[in-house]
């Protein structure tokens, strides 16, 4: 048995943390500023981590090496079954043209650009979050704003923005999925937190993305259907991140908002041409004129509507029972660990939820999406490899993070930050969602900021007298922030509108956006932890 130390250099406290930290800190100077790719700075930090757990440590190198078997299978399954299945879906609905169609159905509902960025960038933009995230929402949307004649700069900054408040429940709730796993703390604990967070965001988003689009005059004129929207949108991810699952909460709360949107009475007035002058400088394409018919836009939708009937049906009780029953619990070779009191850490045992995961449900909805939309058998096949062929690098980088942060985790690393953190005491309220913030923004993914930092935040809240879900679920609410900002994302937005090369530009006028929301939730969470807002908390 590896029993961890958290003093194991010197007996201090402060060098063990300054070693411990090597790994993060190699990831994010490659990441940040050498911007070597992610995957092979993912690579180089688990090199680290292995080294430090092995050589300042005293873990057994089989053990760790079987930790970081552990972390990459995590990763392969289920989060990247989730999403690659996901992004398959979508694969299909664009080989059959009836993403196309989706496009030009969403640039009928309104011919006020202001309203055309709610129903686009936010909530179809969420549902994409809900279904694959990793980058696909901003680079969709982005694409499909400039089609409805949006400038490319104006349409990226919009659709980066729009991409917050759906992010920690994105990928069938990868991230949250993904911190639950690393910190031990029951899944529903965790969402029940970051779904009385994330929700207070979605109040402010839809009023600052007609801003955006048409300034004070957007504003004036269009904050009552944009406030309707993100009221919608924030009471069912509250209701269903608590009550019924965390896969389900951005689905059912991008539906809701786009529903709550297109009722108001004000989202129907047609835009003035003075609005559409100002704001529409771009070349609107001319295929949004081509009339598609009522079975074809069934069809276009019906690839959202099985994944949101398959995964309700999942939660059913007596359903849910039965794909349980397949899960397969292992203890993992090689590996024996006990914490510094000498119990049995959970990393010793392996959960596979063979069935009853988001993934292979997603799985059988884009089964039931090729008969829907007529893909032949073969043709959906390599659709599929495809998938995972374009995902090669995302499969690298997020493999070898989950390896690296159950390497740090199980051999004590992250135990050891996380005691020298405590010392800010009543602080770490304050800097728990900065830390997923600047997690985000680095690596781009709140799943990775979540497998870097999670276990880390929970062990600085136990020794500081926090509450662990608190602050995990801190570290994912402000990790969404830092997704606008990040170099991954800002190049997606940029290849998609064709502003290759002008990421600097994108970067200057999202990042006070990102700041100043960062803020908020800052003082959100420190409200939390103190008798003033505690009583958010379940």
């Amino acid at each position: 048995m590896y029993v961890q130390d958290l003093e194991p250099v010197a007996h201090s406290l402060g060098l063990s943390a300054l070693v411990a930290a090597l790994p993060l800190l190699i990831v994010l100077i490659l990441l940040g500023g050498a911007r070597m790719k992610a995957h092979l700075a993912g690579l180089t930090g688990l090199l680290a981590a292995v080294l430090v757990a092995w050589l300042a440590y005293g873990m057994p190198l089989g053990q760790t090496l079987s930790s970081a078997a552990q972390g990459a299978v995590f990763g392969l399954f289920p989060i990247l079954w989730i999403v690659a299945n996901a992004l398959w879906v979508y694969r299909m609905t664009v080989r059959t043209r009836h993403f196309d169609i989706l496009r030009r159905s969403f640039g009928r509902l309104s011919d006020d650009p202001r309203i055309q960025a709610l129903v686009v960038a936010f909530c179809f933009g969420a549902l994409l979050e809900a279904l694959a995230g990793f980058g696909a929402p901003v680079a969709i949307c982005s694409v499909m704003l400039v089609a409805l004649g949006f400038d490319p700069v104006r349409a990226a900054v919009v659709a980066l923005v729009a991409n917050t408040a759906p992010v920690a429940f994105g990928a069938m709730g990868t991230p949250v999925v993904t911190l639950a796993q690393v910190t031990g703390l029951p899944l529903d604990s965790v969402a029940s937190v970051v779904g009385r967070q994330t929700p207070l965001l979605a109040l402010v988003v839809p009023l600052l993305l007609v801003w955006l689009v048409d300034g004070r005059r957007g504003l004036r004129e269009t904050w009552v259907p944009a406030l309707v929207c993100g009221v919608a949108f924030a009471v069912v991810q509250f209701a269903a991140s608590n009550y019924v699952s965390a896969q389900l909460a951005d689905i059912g709360a991008s539906l809701a908002g786009a529903g709550a949107l297109v009722a108001v009475p004000h989202a129907r007035v047609p835009a003035t041409e003075s609005v559409r002058a100002s704001v529409l400088t771009g070349v609107r394409s001319e295929e949004l004129d081509e009339a598609d018919p009522r079975r074809e836009v069934l069809r276009a939708y019906a690839p959202y509507a099985l994944i949101v009937a398959i995964f309700s049906a999942a939660q059913v009780p007596a359903v849910k029972d039965w794909l349980a029953e397949a899960t397969q619990t292992y203890d993992w070779p090689f590996l024996d660990v006990a914490g510094p009191d000498g119990k049995p850490v959970g990393g010793n045992v392996f959960t596979w939820p063979v069935v009853s995961t988001g993934g292979t449900l997603v799985l059988l909805a884009g089964v039931c999406t090729a008969v829907v939309l007529g893909v032949h058998a073969r043709v959906a096949v390599r659709e599929w490899l495809a998938t995972v062929h374009e995902l090669r690098f995302a499969i690298l980088t997020v493999t070898s993070v989950l390896a690296l942060a159950y390497v740090m985790n199980l051999s004590g690393q992250a135990g050891t930050i996380g005691h020298f953190v405590a010392a800010a005491g009543a602080g770490l309220g304050f800097l728990s969602p900065v830390l997923g913030w600047f997690g985000v923004a680095v690596s781009g993914s709140d799943t990775s900021a979540n497998a870097l930092f999670g276990a880390l935040q929970v062990t600085a809240a136990r020794q500081s007298g926090l509450s662990p879900e608190l602050l995990a679920a801190a570290n994912s609410s402000g990790g969404v922030l830092g997704k606008m900002i990040s170099p991954q994302n800002l190049t997606i937005a940029c290849a998609a509108v064709g502003l290759a090369g002008r990421e600097g530009d994108l970067l200057r006028k999202v990042l006070p956006w990102s700041v100043g929301l960062l803020l908020v939730m800052c003082l959100i969470v420190v409200g939390q932890s103190s008798p003033v807002l505690d009583w958010m908390l379940p």
